[in-house]
C-alpha cells in the first residue's frame, strides 16, 4: 500500500503519513489490502469512533483537522457585504466605506447604516452602525467605551458669564489630559464606584482603583468642556424658548475603558485566528458565551461610568455658579445596545453615532469654534434609529497638523469669538466637516431643538498647542 491509495481516499498532510503508518500496523495483524482501504474509509468519516488502538493518532489527527476547518468556515467572510444605507454619502470618504463593507461580510452582520460625519477607523469606522446576531465586537464599540455628550441650560442670560470668569471656573473645576485626576481631597464620590460589577472580574478589580483616580475628569484628543450660548427653538422640557447660558461636555471612560478595550479585543482575536486579515479588528465576542457575557458586563459599566464623569462635571460647575440647570441632556455614542431590528433582537453597535429613537434627545456637537446641536430622533428604520455625533474629521490629525497653521486656527477662533483654554492643531475646526452641512444631510433621522455656540472652550493640549 502507498500514499496514493491513501490520498485517494481523501486524506491530507500529516493524515497521510499517519494513515500508511496505521496501514502498515493493520497489515502486519493480517488484513489485506482492501479490508485495511474499508477501515481507513471508516476512520475519515468517523474519526472520533476510532480514538484508540491503530488507529489513534490518525482519528487525533482527523479531529483537529476538522475542527480547524469548522473555524475557518465559522470565520469566512461574505462573499459581498450585505447592503446599508449611507447618509450623506457625498460626505464619506471612501476609506469609511471599504471598511464598512467589510463589517458588512461578517458572518453574524445582519443590518449597518454609515451616518454622514463617517471617517476611517479601526475595525468599524467612525460614523458606523452595525447590528449583529448574538455577538458583540469589542472594536465595534471603539476604545473610549461610553464616549458621551452632556449639556446643562441655566436659566440666565447667554451673555451672564464674563470670559475670565467661565475660564476661571473651567480651570478650577475640570481635569484634561491621559493619566490626570483630581486631587484625592478634591475627588467626589460616585455610586457607579461602589456597585458589585467591580468585583466580579480580575480585570475590573485590577482597575477599579485607576477609575476611582480619574472620576470626574476627561481625557485628550477631542474631548473638551465649554460654556456658550445655547437658544432653544421651541419651549421644551419646561424651558421657554429663548438664549440661555449653557455648558457643553464630550468625555469618555479614561483609561479604564481603553484597558478593557484592550483586553477583550486581544481576547477576540485570539478566538478568531481564522478571520480574514481585513477583518481582524472587527474580531467578535458570541453573547452565550462566558466571555462575551463578560465583555458586555464591563462595556455597560464604562458606560455608566464615562456618564458619571460627565455628571461630576456638571454638578461642579452648577454648584460654582449657584444654579440648577433647568434643561438638561446626555447621550452616549459609543457602546452597544440590544435593540429590535426587524422584528428580531439584535446587538447595535455606534461607534461614533448618536441614539435617535423616535423621541429620544441627543446631541451633535460641531467643533471648537462651530455650533452643536439638541435633536430629538425620529427613530428612522434604516438608520437603524441612529444619527451623526458629531461634524467627522475630514483631516486625521497628522494630516491637520501638516496642512494647518497656527495663525490660521488662531483667526478662525477670534472671527467666532471664541476664547481656548488648551485645544491643538490637530483639533482645530479647519479639520473638520462643516457641521450645517452634515446636519443637513439627516433631515430624516432628527429634529433640531436648539443650538449652542462655544465662547469659551477647555480641552488637553494637542501636540502643538493654538
Amino acid at each position: 500500500m502507498n500514499g496514493k491509495h491513501i490520498t485517494k481516499l481523501g486524506f491530507t498532510n500529516k493524515a497521510i503519513g499517519l494513515a500508511l503508518t496505521a496501514a502498515q500496523l493493520r497489515q502486519d495483524a493480517g488484513l489485506t489490502r482492501a479490508a485495511i482501504l474499508s477501515e481507513l474509509a471508516q476512520v475519515r468519516a468517523n474519526p472520533a469512533a476510532h480514538q484508540h488502538g491503530d488507529y489513534a493518532a490518525l482519528a487525533s489527527e482527523l479531529l483537529a483537522q476538522n475542527a480547524h476547518t469548522e473555524r475557518h468556515a465559522q470565520d469566512a467572510l461574505r462573499p459581498s457585504p450585505l447592503p446599508y444605507v449611507q447618509f450623506g454619502a457625498e460626505l464619506i470618504e471612501p476609506g469609511a466605506r471599504a471598511q464598512m463593507d467589510v463589517a458588512m461580510r461578517l458572518p453574524i452582520s445582519r443590518a449597518g447604516a454609515l451616518m454622514p460625519d463617517a471617517h476611517v477607523g479601526y475595525g468599524l469606522p467612525i460614523g458606523g452602525v452595525l447590528a449583529t446576531e448574538n455577538a458583540v465586537i469589542p472594536y465595534g464599540v471603539g476604545v473610549d467605551i461610553g464616549c458621551s455628550m452632556r449639556l446643562s441650560v441655566f436659566s440666565l442670560p447667554a451673555d451672564k458669564l464674563k470670559t475670565a470668569e467661565a475660564l476661571q471656573l473651567l480651570q478650577k473645576h475640570t481635569r484634561f489630559g491621559a493619566g490626570v485626576g483630581f486631587e484625592r481631597r478634591e475627588r467626589l464620590s460616585h455610586a457607579v464606584l461602589d456597585e458589585a460589577a467591580w468585583d466580579e472580574q480580575p480585570i475590573l478589580r485590577h482597575l477599579h482603583d485607576k477609575a476611582a483616580e480619574q472620576i470626574g475628569s476627561s481625557g485628550s484628543g477631542n474631548h473638551f468642556a465649554e460654556f456658550g450660548s445655547f437658544t432653544l427653538n421651541a419651549p421644551e422640557l419646561g424651558l421657554d424658548a429663548g438664549s440661555y447660558l449653557a455648558l457643553l461636555s464630550h468625555s469618555g471612560s479614561r483609561g479604564f475603558g481603553a484597558q478593557v478595550a484592550g483586553h477583550f479585543t486581544k481576547l477576540a482575536e485570539g478566538l478568531h485566528p481564522m478571520l480574514d486579515a481585513s477583518a481582524k479588528k472587527l474580531a467578535w465576542l458570541s453573547l452565550s458565551s462566558e466571555e462575551g457575557q463578560a465583555y458586555w458586563q464591563a462595556m455597560n459599566l464604562a458606560g455608566r461610568y464615562a456618564l458619571a464623569n460627565h455628571e461630576q462635571l456638571h454638578a461642579r460647575i452648577a454648584g460654582a455658579l449657584g444654579e440648577t440647570p433647568a434643561l438638561s441632556a446626555h447621550n452616549s455614542h459609543n457602546l452597544a445596545w440590544k435593540e429590535m431590528v426587524n422584528g428580531q433582537e439584535r446587538t447595535v453597535h455606534r461607534k461614533g453615532a448618536t441614539p435617535a429613537a423616535e423621541g429620544q434627545l441627543g446631541l451633535i456637537p460641531g467643533s471648537m469654534a462651530d455650533p452643536g446641536y439638541l435633536v430629538r430622533g425620529k427613530g428612522h428604520a434604516p438608520a437603524l434609529a441612529s444619527a451623526s455625533h458629531g461634524a467627522g474629521r475630514q483631516l486625521g490629525r497628522k494630516a491637520a497638523q501638516a496642512a494647518l497653521s497656527k495663525s490660521a486656527v488662531q483667526a478662525y477662533l477670534k472671527e467666532r469669538g471664541v476664547t481656548l483654554l488648551g485645544g491643538g492643531i490637530d483639533e482645530a475646526p479647519q479639520a473638520y466637516k462643516r457641521i450645517e452641512t452634515v446636519i443637513a444631510a439627516q433631515g430624516e433621522l432628527v429634529d433640531v431643538l436648539g443650538e449652542f455656540r462655544p465662547k469659551v472652550v477647555r480641552m488637553d493640549s494637542g501636540s502643538e498647542d493654538i
